[in-house]
């Protein structure tokens, strides 16, 4: 949806509350541009949230640790809530599919690339890579699924931002990282960008590439504000692919992949279930007519995905992690 018409809602002064990190911050300036354009008075006000505080621990132990599926939006929620803030810019794929009812989604702008991506200084592939090769991811859905293609290879516990990761890799500390691409696109860093994986060989976080703008369900005025943010195809394709993850009771963390993307005649979508250990992957795919509603549509790819047998591989994640690598810092 295009911002170049005139302002239709009263000019407001907005505050948005961001994480620090480098990405977190040209997503916050990203959508405070696109506001101020409108006459809108912007601010932002930086937030550290659990999962910044805990960046060396591996996302697994952050779960134990806190029992929380939002450890990247609950302290950024409170402000919100204590209306210190008015909206924050999150990554979709942060965000738990469970939204707390005072807040609400007020708009998902046009999506980035949903894939991700193989950044390596030495290899021009996945393939490429010899056997043995460390590859730093800290999510257990890339784990997965790269298994399934590679069990040779060694899986690191990689957390921390995209210039940590990187600065990681040119130290040597891995042969490649799994980064997603919309990350790396938005911050100019794609010079070891080697590969960005289809869908059918990684399968993305559902809502991966989007932003969301969250504020509260009440508060009209910065509603009408954000509302030329939203982009109908865009929030069709996460709403699907988020009905998806919560059907089958994941999390954000979890080997779960969704990606829902617009076709000539509606939406195709493609779930992927994957053990932590690689040797068992589900896939499914379907299509819809516009007819059909996102979430009818997520519910439906979950049934399907059950029915090949997805209950069981979830439940493996209830047991203590797999540990393959080591955690780094």
């Amino acid at each position: 949806m295009t911002d170049r018409n005139p302002p239709h809602s009263a000019l407001c002064a907005l505050r948005i509350g961001s994480r620090g990190s480098q990405l977190a911050l040209w997503q916050a300036h990203h959508i405070a541009d696109k506001l101020r354009a409108r006459g809108h008075e912007v601010s932002i006000e930086i937030i550290r949230t659990t999962g910044d505080a805990m960046q060396h621990l591996t996302f697994a132990q952050v779960g134990v640790q806190t029992g929380s599926k939002g450890i990247f939006t609950k302290e950024i929620e409170e402000a919100l809530l204590e209306k210190r803030i008015d909206l924050a810019v999150h990554s979709l794929k942060d965000l738990p599919t469970d939204l707390a009812d005072p807040f609400t989604i007020a708009a998902i702008p046009v999506r980035a690339d949903a894939s991700d991506v193989f950044v390596s200084v030495k290899y021009e592939t996945f393939a490429s890579l010899p056997q043995g090769a460390r590859v730093g991811t800290s999510s257990l859905r890339r784990q997965s699924q790269l298994r399934a293609q590679r069990r040779d290879l060694e899986y690191v516990e990689f957390r921390g931002n995209v210039d940590t990761r990187l600065r990681k890799l040119a130290e040597g500390q891995v042969e490649a990282i799994i980064l997603a691409a919309a990350g790396l696109d938005r911050l100019e860093r794609t010079e070891d960008l080697r590969e960005r994986f289809p869908s059918l060989i990684l399968c993305p976080a559902p809502g991966q590439g989007a932003l969301a703008i969250e504020a509260r369900a009440e508060d009209t005025a910065t509603l009408e504000a954000l509302a030329f943010l939203d982009d109908a195809a865009t929030r069709f394709a996460v709403t699907a692919e988020r009905a998806t993850l919560a059907a089958l009771g994941g999390g954000c963390q979890v080997p779960i992949g969704v990606h829902c993307w617009p076709i000539s005649n509606g939406f195709d979508i493609l779930g992927v279930v994957a053990s932590p250990d690689g040797a068992s992957i589900l896939r499914a795919e379907l299509d819809c007519r516009h007819d059909e509603s996102p979430e009818a549509l997520g519910k439906k790819l979950a049934a399907h995905l059950v029915e090949q047998g997805a209950g069981p591989i979830l439940a493996l994640i209830e047991s203590p992690p797999l540990q393959t690598g080591v955690t780094t810092p």
